[in-house]
């Protein structure tokens, strides 16, 4: 027979104590309620210090005119029209994210209602992970001005100087995989299964399948759409290269994923879908900070003929040519070099291991500028400005894609791959340079 202590419930808070059982009566315990509504009185500014990166970022984004961003709005003062959210607001939420590492428009959607930082830089606006993405990917040609309207501040308060600039480039992973990667054969097949999967999904919607709603219907005849609109840009990628090959080349191939990805040689030595970004970074040897001048996306995997290009481009951003160019030997092309030494650029780039003498390229009338530059690899000057290379253009290399994880882009094509690039290049220059633009 149990007692009636052993009756009683472990760790109840209700149970009657010794003067509880004296006066007849249960102690009384205040428990959460949880059901009951509150009205809480916050200041949203009052959040962040002073000095947090999201409060800086956002003032740095107030120095800069950010009207081509909102170019083409039809929501105007006077007018009818349901109003865009602030550019200076998603470009702060981007760079700040991108700061901690964050890349994914869903993830910072779900910050902007879970962690302060980011619901400091939303206000009392909602932000969803699909204008995040589009945002990001539609406006390529802002973005672009905007990296050269902080690059000309700079400029005009005398914080960039143009005497030395590095270039390197780095292989980025495509959003493909290698097998979505066909013959033309192949792909004429995925044209007829797309067509036909078309057709399909069509036929569903048109007959009111009651297995999918309306709304899974208009998805899925979208993702259909899509499916064939890649695979056609697959055919006519694939023909396009199969004329540049020679009869003895193997069949040229292209991906449905992402018919503007090329399969590259990467870092660690294997071959995968990639896009090839190149970087001119300005700085010093002795230190300092490092502000990208110049970026380009490609899908050729050489680096080969990329310094001219480049060198144009930093002209066109900042009015100037640099004065002097730091590549690794990847970049070495005769015909480039050249091209460089016209403008008045000193390139100094190291000697590929087949490269030829000094006196072998006069033997040959080689152009002066390619003999300038093999003679001025022979001096101890031009060797020990070569070592800042390292920590201008290679650092910044690795900070993109260690710190601001930008090893593989999650968009196709190379405008839009451009566009995430560009967004990267913003937030670097930005916090690397926000003591200097405020």
């Amino acid at each position: 027979m149990p007692t009636k202590s052993e009756n009683l419930p472990l760790f109840n808070c209700e149970s009657p104590t010794r003067e509880a059982a004296q006066t007849g009566g249960r102690p009384r315990v205040r428990e959460p309620e949880r059901r009951q509504g509150e009205i809480v009185f916050a200041v949203p500014e009052d959040a962040l210090p002073a000095t947090h990166p999201a409060r800086v970022i956002w003032t740095v984004l107030g120095t800069v005119s950010l009207a081509l961003f909102t170019r083409g709005c039809e929501a105007v003062e006077g007018a009818a029209g349901r109003p865009v959210l602030s550019p200076r607001m998603l470009l702060t939420l981007w760079v700040y994210a991108i700061s901690e590492g964050i890349g994914s428009a869903r993830e910072i959607a779900r910050l902007t209602r879970t962690n302060i930082e980011f619901r400091w830089i939303v206000g009392d606006l909602a932000v969803s992970h699909d204008k995040l993405a589009q945002f990001r990917v539609e406006n390529g040609e802002a973005l672009n001005q905007l990296m050269t309207d902080i690059l000309a501040s700079l400029m005009e308060k005398g914080l960039l100087s143009l005497k030395l600039v590095a270039q390197d480039g780095t292989r980025t992973r495509a959003a493909a995989t290698a097998p979505s990667f066909r013959t033309y054969g192949s792909l004429l097949q995925c044209r007829q299964q797309a067509a036909l999967h078309l057709k399909a999904v069509l036929a569903a919607a048109a007959g009111d399948d009651p297995e999918y709603t309306a709304a899974q219907h208009l998805a899925r005849i979208a993702a259909a759409r899509d499916f064939q609109e890649r695979v056609e840009a697959a055919v006519v990628t694939v023909v396009e290269l199969q004329q540049q090959r020679k009869p003895s080349d193997s069949p040229a191939r292209a991906s449905t994923t992402d018919a503007e990805a090329r399969v590259m040689k990467m870092g660690d030595g294997g071959f995968r879908p990639a896009y090839n970004v190149q970087y001119a970074v300005a700085g010093s040897e002795m230190g300092g900070p490092r502000t990208i001048v110049g970026v380009n996306v490609t899908n050729v995997g050489s680096d080969m003929g990329s310094l001219s290009p480049m060198a144009e481009q930093i002209k066109e951003r900042t009015g100037h040519y640099p004065e002097v160019v730091l590549a690794d030997a990847n970049h070495v092309k005769y015909e480039d070099i050249q091209a460089m030494h016209a403008k008045g650029i000193a390139v100094i780039a190291a000697p590929p291991d087949n490269a030829k003498t000094v006196e072998q390229l006069r033997a040959q009338n080689a152009e002066p500028g390619v003999i300038a530059w093999r003679e001025r690899m022979e001096t101890d000057e031009a060797k020990k400005l070569y070592r800042a290379r390292a920590s201008l253009v290679e650092l910044t290399n690795a900070h993109q894609k260690d710190h601001h994880d930008v090893v593989q882009v999650l968009v196709r094509g190379i405008e839009k791959v451009t566009s995430v690039v560009l967004l990267n290049v913003l937030a670097s220059n930005i916090l690397l340079n926000a003591r200097h633009l405020l």
